[in-house]
């Protein structure tokens, strides 16, 4: 897998368990304030559109994860 692949697969759990610990209808509601979390995500997704920069991608690239690379047509 690749670091854009990874980032997308971490994005996303983390929204959806943020969603089950801050919606009050979610039987592991904790608080509300667990939103907060997908706020945070979210806006750095959209940073990370027009920058191209993420905090992840850099820890992933440490940690030996490959990038992806782009699919030439013939």
């Amino acid at each position: 897998m690749t670091v854009e692949r990874y980032i997308r697969i971490f994005a996303g759990s983390f929204i959806l368990i943020s969603l089950l610990l801050g919606v009050e209808g979610s039987p592991l509601f904790v608080s509300r304030w667990a939103l907060a979390f997908t706020a945070f995500v979210g806006a750095n997704l959209l940073q990370f559109g027009f920058t191209n920069i993420c905090p992840l991608g850099f820890i992933l690239k440490k940690l030996g994860v490959p990038e992806s690379v782009a699919c030439s047509t013939r």
